[in-house]
């Protein structure tokens, strides 16, 4: 095993992991290492491969080749269930929740991992661990909301309802995908407020994909830089400047893309 992959020091390692998709490289070979309590963002163009690397963290989607060792043990020997869910949690962009069910009984599937089939099955009839639902509920502003049929929420409701079930499952490592992409700009503030409160717990960390840079100064420590699957950089945020999102982005002296097909991302840093 590779010696940076075996070192406890670090939360996460990733060692030579790629991925592609009918012959379209996604992610090219790279490496990778976050420690405990860092506060890392994903930046890029859409397409870049952010979604890829935080699936493939997550062991959503298996690497093609290479190796990820979480907290001293390889992600590819966790059972999907209890072991990978007490460590790593995912926050989908579209939220990932069921909009028929009422708003306790999604943040109560957080406990899923833990409970097994059984148990989860029953919670379906008669939601378990109910007042620790309730509480954090209560905590992110949604008391009146806990039996609420999800559908009926907003969209920074059900980002805070996705949230809940984050906090429920209590993960060692969050990671989020766009988290605050159709949210206006207080809302994206509450969000990343959430999110990185959670991650400042001791031995936590926060992972996440985002288009603003200043978002990412504000919020987090690190951010690592990425364009059609290859790696472009990995700095402190503080050194995340004008000029390294123009090459980032390919952006011109005008501020425009010089390729077409990506206007959607230029709008998104400009």
């Amino acid at each position: 095993m590779n010696t940076a992959a075996a070192n406890p020091a670090h939360l996460v390692a990733a060692t030579g992991i790629s991925k592609s998709y009918s012959q379209v490289q996604a992610l090219a070979p790279l490496d990778l290492t976050i420690h405990a309590g860092e506060l890392v963002a994903l930046a890029g163009p859409s397409g870049s491969g952010k979604t890829t690397l935080l699936y493939i963290l997550g062991g959503v989607v298996q690497p093609d080749e290479g190796e990820i060792v979480i907290d001293g043990r390889p992600l590819r020997r966790m059972r999907p269930g209890k072991d990978l869910a007490a460590l790593v949690g995912l926050v989908h962009q579209n939220y990932d929740l069921v909009p028929q069910l009422p708003v306790i009984q999604n943040v109560l599937a957080g406990m899923l991992g833990q409970w097994g089939l059984l148990r989860s099955a029953i919670s379906l009839l008669w939601p378990r661990d109910r007042q620790r639902a309730e509480k954090v509920l209560a905590e992110l502003g949604l008391a009146d909301k806990v039996l609420e049929r999800t559908s009926h929420l907003s969209g920074g409701e059900q980002q805070r309802v996705a949230i809940a079930r984050l906090m429920v499952q209590s993960p060692r490592i969050v990671l989020a995908d766009e988290p605050v992409s159709s949210l206006d700009p207080v809302l994206s503030e509450e969000i990343l407020r959430l999110l990185t409160g959670i991650a400042d717990s001791p031995g936590r960390t926060l992972v996440a994909s985002l288009h603003s840079p200043n978002l990412i100064r504000r919020y987090f420590t690190r951010v690592i830089g990425l364009r059609e699957g290859v790696l472009q950089f990995d700095m402190p945020s503080s050194g995340l400047t004008d000029d390294v999102l123009a090459q980032l982005y390919e952006l011109n002296h005008r501020g425009e893309l010089d390729r077409p097909g990506t206007g959607e991302a230029a709008a998104e840093v400009s």
